[in-house]
């Protein structure tokens, strides 16, 4: 277990109430480092089991959320056979830390995400953008490709390849319109906004939650059939949770719930 008091180096963890506020803090553009990455990943990974945390926001300090990869760190640590391969393993753990996260992910782009950068705002479950903030692939201009497959989750056919092929960068307001965000704020507003979100999550029963972000994930590449039959399951078994129970004895008290998490 992480000791959420002890000192990451590129990694800021608050913890405020039900939430736990993650920070990336690399600068001067928060390169995904192989320390940031496996802060990231040890944190994300302690959170998904501790029970007092129900929801996570995570942004990035500066004016850039992450330009991606950090191509100077990568050249240095890949020196001899082996060395490519447990990079680009521990680089995709990363971001399936962030979506394996057994509580909520909001992500709040302060800034660019490129590269690595899109990949873990993809890898998110609810995505709010100031308006500073943009998403793009530049990886074409520097011989590699990377984020891709990520990128499928937020964008169509024709738009993920003008980005991948072209170096394109979508703005955060272009990101509203095409519905990839949640909402398109002034700086000062995007933590505010996050934090209202991840406030309403928190209120919410732990185990609801989590069951119900698990569920999404496992369902997301399922046919209508199986997935609903699964998502179908998975409600019978959330229904039996004291929580549950809570839940609906609360609406026929008409009070709020209060909720054990289990």
């Amino acid at each position: 277990m992480v000791d959420f008091t002890q000192h990451f180096t590129q990694l800021n963890v608050v913890i405020d109430g039900h939430i736990a506020i993650l920070t990336l803090n690399n600068p001067p553009v928060n390169a995904l480092t192989r320390v940031l990455n496996d802060e990231l990943t040890m944190a994300l990974d302690a959170i998904s089991e501790t029970d007092d945390i129900r929801v996570v926001v995570l942004t990035a300090a500066g004016k850039i959320f992450c330009a991606g990869a950090d191509l100077k760190g990568r050249a240095e640590n890949i020196k001899v056979a082996g060395d490519l391969m447990a990079h680009s393993r521990r680089t995709r753990e990363c971001f399936h830390a962030i979506r394996e996260c057994a509580k909520p992910v909001i992500v709040a782009i302060n800034g660019a995400a490129l590269g690595s950068g899109l990949a873990m705002v993809a890898s998110a479950d609810i995505l709010v953008a100031s308006e500073t903030a943009s998403l793009g692939l530049p990886e074409v201009d520097v011989g590699l490709l990377g984020g891709c497959r990520h990128a499928m989750r937020l964008f169509g056919h024709s738009r993920l390849r003008r980005m991948a092929l072209t170096g394109y960068r979508v703005g955060a307001e272009e990101l509203y319109r095409l519905g990839i965000v949640e909402a398109c704020t002034s700086a000062e507003e995007l933590m505010p906004t996050a934090m209202a979100i991840a406030t309403a999550i928190a209120s919410k029963s732990p185990i609801s939650t989590r069951m119900g972000k698990h569920t999404l994930n496992v369902i997301e590449d399922m046919s209508l059939r199986d997935g609903y039959r699964y998502e179908q399951d998975m409600t019978a078994a959330i229904g039996k949770t004291d929580d549950a129970k809570e839940a609906q004895l609360a609406f026929k008290e008409k009070r709020k719930p209060v909720f054990k998490g289990s």
